[in-house]
């Protein structure tokens, strides 16, 4: 560990003490960890600590709307999985857990960290379930274009789709000391919502669907100094990211063209608003049919008003919360909710979240 991870486990470990009076003088405990590090370049976190560490992450999210209920993240410690298969069957088990028959819980499963000379497991999937994108030849792409480049990884390992719009892509695993591992989800790890829609009776023809659970699982968590390459986790769907994004967005399944003309929408101009009417309707059937499906899923206002007393909670109790004004907005209505009508620090903080190798904020790890 550098000073400035020293530095940070020091900072998170105060942190921790001063959140958690029953913990104490935080001394002893800075001891251990110091001559830890002296001994062996780096320490562990206890069960406490990774539980924080994990809890602090979420609520330091910038881009999270849903950080009103960080403190009810499900830690579950891994970190004694160090093998490729060990890591799958676990990522199965989160995503059973987090499903709970529609009942979606936030869940983190955290693997071994980072260690001197000993790079941990990485999840290569950016979510623990994806739908694959295929380019073909003569056509334009189908499926998820998104996920074009790691349906192609995963098919140079062996793995072949059944070439739907909806193909459920295998967990790939890289490993620092052999070859990537895949293997296929077991359909019972991952439950997929039909979409219907309460009014437009020809809306089940399109046979769309999408899965229940969003795990992120390619983002690196920093905490304390310590880097856990392997952690993946989850809340549940607002709407909107499905809706105005997964299913909407032109580079990703781009439905609003089909939709408005099964709607019968003037689309000659983009003065109809024919989209705008398209992305409401599409909307629409994303939240009815996870409700109907007894799915959790919330919508953006219901979200925007959570968001707004979790600010309030964390102001009283002496936090600032920072964010990310063009993730919190919502994608639909934006200036409906009342996230968009205030300006955020956007200041990164630890314990955090960041994208692949990044670097903890503040001491990017290529800067060290």
């Amino acid at each position: 560990m550098n000073d400035a991870d020293i530095a940070e486990a020091d900072a998170f470990i105060r942190a921790v003490h001063v959140e958690d009076p029953r913990l104490g003088d935080p001394e002893p405990r800075l001891r251990a960890v110091w001559a830890e590090i002296q001994a062996t370049g780096t320490y562990r976190h206890t069960g406490t600590e990774l539980e924080w560490g994990a809890r602090m992450a979420w609520r330091n999210n910038n881009r999270c709307i849903g950080r009103l209920y960080w403190r009810s993240l499900i830690v579950r410690d891994c970190r004694e999985v160090d093998t490729a298969q060990g890591v799958v069957d676990e990522c199965v088990e989160h995503l059973r857990l987090a499903t709970n028959g529609g009942k979606i819980r936030p869940i983190i499963t955290m693997f071994a960290p980072d260690a001197p000379g000993r790079p941990g497991l990485r999840i290569r999937n950016d979510q623990l379930i994806r739908y694959a994108g295929y380019r073909m030849p003569d056509g334009p792409a189908f499926g998820d274009p998104a996920q074009i480049s790691m349906t192609g990884d995963a098919e140079k390992l062996g793995w072949r789709g059944l070439g739907t719009y909806f193909d459920v892509l295998p967990l790939m695993i890289d490993s620092p000391v052999g070859p990537t591992y895949w293997q296929e989800l077991p359909k019972d790890a991952v439950l997929e919502v039909p979409l219907t829609h309460p009014t437009l009776y020809w809306f089940p023809t399109l046979r769309l669907r999408w899965h229940a659970v969003p795990a992120i699982s390619n983002m690196d968590m920093h905490i304390g100094g310590i880097t856990y390459g392997a952690a993946p986790f989850n809340g549940w769907y607002m709407g909107t990211e499905i809706g105005a994004r997964n299913l909407a967005d032109v580079d990703r399944y781009n439905l609003l063209p089909t939709i408005a003309h099964m709607m019968g929408l003037d689309t000659s101009s983009d003065r109809t608003l024919w989209r705008d009417r398209a992305l409401i309707e599409l909307n629409v059937a994303v939240l009815h049919s996870f409700a109907e499906a007894g799915v959790t899923m919330t919508d953006h206002h219901t979200e925007a008003a959570r968001f707004m007393t979790h600010l309030d909670r964390e102001e009283r109790a002496g936090r600032e919360v920072s964010g990310d004004w063009s993730w919190l907005v919502p994608p639909l209505s934006g200036a409906q909710t009342p996230v968009f009508h205030r300006y955020y620090d956007n200041t990164e903080a630890c314990p955090a979240f960041t994208p692949r190798d990044a670097g903890c904020p503040g001491h990017r790890r290529e800067a060290c």
